[in-house]
Parts: structure tokens; sequence; C-alpha cells
């Protein structure tokens, strides 16, 4: 008689026990105000401690005539940097070029005040402040070299496109995520995403509602920029880290570089190092390309968009290298069963 041979069968380990309802009540309770607190110290304390903090300033004319006036700016104690111009033509360069915020012109008839509005609402009102303060509160004669546009003097448009921005970043990393999206896949929708985002941006705030003055595509391309960097970067993480590395790349963006982009004012204005911080993360990189395309012909944009750039290399970089990992983790299929040999 002819019986089946001894076959062995192997029992996989049980799947781990979920956590139990009162745990995951108690992690609840506990990380909800946690990160809430987080998230107002975050917005909160720049907010409340805005100030020059080496904020970059001119002063031009002639040497006897402006070592007054800047050594009244040098008393107050780490809030000005100060650049020295021979005359107030080389002063309107420095601050069409980005390399200050403002300039104080000693002329014969007493200081002119040369401001940018573009570069910061903000700062050119504290400096018409500290002028008049230097002055004994006589009224101090202004021109706005670089103005903000006339359909958005206070610069409200481009500080509301910080956080729609990192918005979409943060959905489309997610989306592609979700989606299950890998390899070169995922790089293409998210740069594709991207593009669409930065089109649609710039149509509206430069092309219907004013606020943005520069070249088109200079000011689409650095708006799809900044989208790629927040995306790519939230994929990225995602694609090492699982599902967890979108409420990172979340984190990152939204509770640090939101509040410390500077956007509002300037990263001069900020607490040290958060100013600092900000520029390194793609809200307030993004905010500092988009006011140099749209207001001051690409003038000190190549900074923000190297950052830009390297968030975005290393974001889809992550993407690709995740999906190789994947594949070299993926248990070969097993081979087809067969059927147990009878013995007579």
């Amino acid at each position: 008689m002819s019986v089946p041979s001894a076959t062995r069968t192997d029992t996989a380990p049980p799947p781990p026990s979920p956590p139990s309802h009162g745990r995951r009540i108690a992690v609840t309770v506990v990380l909800t105000p946690l990160l809430a607190a987080f998230a107002l110290w975050a917005f909160a304390w720049p907010a409340a401690r805005t100030a020059p903090q080496e904020l970059p300033l001119g002063v031009a004319g002639p040497a006897t005539a402006t070592a007054p006036v800047q050594k009244q700016l040098e008393e107050r104690e780490g809030a000005f940097e100060i650049h020295r111009y021979a005359d107030e033509s080389a002063a309107r360069d420095a601050i069409e070029d980005r390399t200050v915020y403002g300039a104080i012109v000693v002329t014969e008839r007493g200081p002119k005040l040369l401001t940018a509005s573009a570069a910061s609402p903000v700062v050119a009102q504290t400096l018409q402040q500290a002028v008049a303060q230097q002055s004994g509160g006589a009224q101090v004669p202004t021109v706005d070299v670089v103005p903000a546009s006339a359909d958005d003097p206070r610069g409200a448009a481009l500080t509301s496109s910080v956080l729609p921005l990192a918005l979409a970043g943060i959905a489309a990393g997610a989306v592609v995520t979700l989606l299950g999206l890998r390899g070169w896949r995922a790089a293409g929708a998210l740069t594709g995403a991207a593009v669409l985002v930065g089109v649609a941006a710039a149509t509206i705030a430069d092309s219907w509602l004013g606020v943005f003055t520069g070249n088109w595509w200079a000011e689409a391309a650095a708006l799809g920029l900044s989208t790629v960097a927040v995306s790519g970067a939230v994929a990225g993480l995602a694609a090492l880290l699982g599902r967890r590395g979108i409420g990172v790349g979340a984190f990152i963006v939204m509770l640090l570089g939101n509040p410390f982009s500077g956007a509002g004012s300037a990263p001069e204005m900020l607490p040290e190092p958060v100013g600092t911080i900000g520029q390194w993360l793609p809200p307030g990189a993004g905010a500092s390309l988009m006011r140099s395309v749209s207001f001051f012909d690409g003038a000190a944009a190549f900074g923000p968009a190297l950052t830009l750039a390297w968030w975005a290399a290393l974001g889809l970089g992550a993407v690709l290298l995740g999906s190789t990992l994947q594949r070299r983790k993926a248990p070969a299929q097993p081979a087809a069963h067969r059927e147990p040999a009878l013995v007579g």
C-alpha cells in the first residue's frame, strides 16, 4: 500500500499585535499639545522678536560727512551691517543688486533715504523710522528705488504665496506616495505637477492680478522649482522611511520652513539663527528667489535657486533610490508547489 511521504510545514510567526486603544489615546493626548506648543513657538517667537539683525544698509557720501551717521547706526549694536559707498549712484546700484536693503545718502541739504519696498516693505518702513529717530523726528526725504507693484504695495501677495506653494508641494509628494508610484514614474509625476503649478501660479499672480512684475517665464520657473523642491523632499523621505516620511517632510516645510522663511519681513529681521535656517529651507529660498526674479531682474537669484535645486535633486534622487532598494528587498517569487510523491 502506498503512503504519502512526510512533509514539513513551516508556520509563520504571528503578526505583531496592534497597540492597545489606551496606548493610542495616550499618544494622542500627549502628542497633540506638544505639536501645538511647537507650532506656536515656531510661528509666534520669530514674529514677536522681529527687529534688524545685521541688516545690510548703505551709507553714501564723503567720508567726513558720513562718519557721524555711520557712528550713530553702529551704536545700535548688531542691528545694521554698514556698507560704504562713494555717492548716491553707487548706493542705488547696490540696492538694485540686492546687496543692501537701503542707503542713507548724506548731501549738502541733509540726509536722504533710499529704500526698496520690493525687497521688503517692512524693512523700508523700519529704515524710515530709524532715520527719523536719528534726525530728531524731522522728516527725511525718501526715494523708493525699487518699488513693489502698484497693485500690491505692501507685498502681501508674495507673502501669501509661500503657504499655497508649500501645501501644493506636500500634496504632490503625498499623492505620488499614496498612489504607489515609484522610480522614474514618480519623479516624472512630481516634475510635471511642479511645472503646471508654476504656470498656474504665474498666470494668477502676474497675468491676472499684476502683483508680480518680472519676466513671466522666470517667475513660472521659480514657482515650479519651489514646488518640486518641496514635493521631491516629501516623496523622497516617504520612499526611504515609508509613509511616515510624509509627516516628516510636512513637519520640516510647514512648522520650520514656513515661519522661518522671512517672507513677511526679511531673513535679517528674524532672530538668529532662525533667519539663516529659513533660507536653507524651500519656503525661505523660494520667497527670496521670487523677489529677485519678480522685481530685481534676477539679481541675487543664484543662491536661493541653488538651494531649491539641491532640495529638488536630493528629493528626486531619494525617490529613485527608494525604488531601487524596495526592488532589492522584495522576496523572490516562490517556486510552484509540486504534488507530494507517492511511495510504491
